[in-house]
């Protein structure tokens, strides 16, 4: 059943069978945050409200925040990282970077989000959804008399050179989710032949996943790769931007959540795992015009959210392309045959 509640009142309080954080310390919580700082800050705001722990945060890409989870693990500094592309989530669970923890928000959210902690051993959890796409700025598109891109091989035209933005796989959840979608739609060795065309249109390598259609909506580039929902984010904003579902299928991310092992503040580090997954903390998305799909199933999404079931999505291999190994290998031979070719 959906609690229904407002943020102001204890989390003590919540009904018995949903959770209960009556016994956590009010104990300050380091929160390592993933998604647009707007979205991060209104969770923060929120959820010191109900719970009266002071939140420490630090924002940065899923990638970034993979590495600093990892070069800090013989002296964990952070308590929970909320947000990001499950595949670094699922690396860190492999790795043993994050803790066990089965939420008894578990029972009411979506099959896909608890799949997720099942594939992790319950090291992490499904807090939202996207689909993967590219997006491009209608009225610079005109103004330089470009195509209609509609494919990801389209991106790979000539007509495109230096019109392209995308994020580093290395940095960004949201480039790597894209690397490793094409490689399960065309096959590795296809794949990375378009990667490299695509390559020479590329004018910048962002370091944030969100980056490229901002600079898209900005007139700072032609065509930006990333999510659906930051598309959408800029676009109810006014801007000129076109979303475009690749004809070939498209991947997509579960975003996540994960307890750092280790944490100091084992006890508030569950207390916001918990909250993060009532439907009224995952709703919050809509007043940082976040327009993901929430994992609980009582959620309402808002009404611009994309409709994921109407987008053609490919049977995303999260086991496979968030293991360790196979991220590493990747992303080495991105590097290597992607990145250091010249442009």
């Amino acid at each position: 059943m959906r609690n229904h509640l407002t943020f102001g009142v204890a989390m003590a309080a919540l009904t018995a069978g949903a959770l209960s954080v009556s016994t956590a310390r009010a104990d300050d919580l380091t929160l390592y945050c993933s998604p647009q700082i707007e979205w991060c800050q209104v969770m923060i705001e929120e959820f010191q409200k109900a719970t009266g722990i002071e939140v420490a945060m630090t924002r940065k890409s899923s990638g970034e925040t993979f590495a600093q989870i990892k070069a800090e693990a013989q002296n964990p500094r952070g308590d929970v990282w909320w947000g990001g592309t499950g595949d670094p989530h699922l690396q860190a669970a492999e790795e043993g970077l994050t803790e066990e923890y089965k939420s008894p928000m578990l029972e009411e959210l979506r099959d896909w989000a608890v799949s997720q902690a099942e594939a992790s051993g319950h090291k992490t959890v499904g807090i939202y959804a996207g689909a993967l796409g590219f997006g491009y700025n209608k009225e610079l598109l005109e103004q330089k008399g470009l195509p209609v891109p509609a494919c990801w091989k389209d991106l790979a035209d000539e007509a495109y050179r230096g019109e392209i933005q995308i994020a580093n796989p290395n940095s960004s959840g949201t480039a790597y989710t894209t690397l490793a979608t094409l490689v399960q739609i065309f096959g590795e060795d296809e794949a990375f032949e378009l990667l490299k065309a695509m390559h020479a249109n590329i004018n910048q390598y962002t370091k944030s996943g969100s980056a490229p259609i901002k600079a898209a909506a900005r007139g700072e580039t032609t065509i930006g790769i990333t999510f659906m929902h930051d598309m959408v984010t800029e676009k109810v904003q006014g801007f000129p931007i076109e979303i475009v579902s690749p004809c070939e299928g498209t991947g997509y991310e579960i975003g996540s959540m994960s307890i750092i092992k280790g944490a100091r503040n084992p006890e508030s580090a569950k207390a916001w795992y918990d909250w993060a997954l009532t439907a009224e903390a995952q709703e919050l998305a809509a007043k940082a015009q976040a327009y993901q799909v929430p994992s609980n199933a009582s959620a309402v999404a808002p009404p611009e959210a994309p409709d994921l079931e109407q987008i053609d999505l490919i049977d995303y291999d999260f086991k496979k392309y968030g293991s360790s190994d196979e991220r590493v290998r990747l992303l080495k031979k991105w590097d290597d045959e992607v990145y250091a070719q010249a442009r």
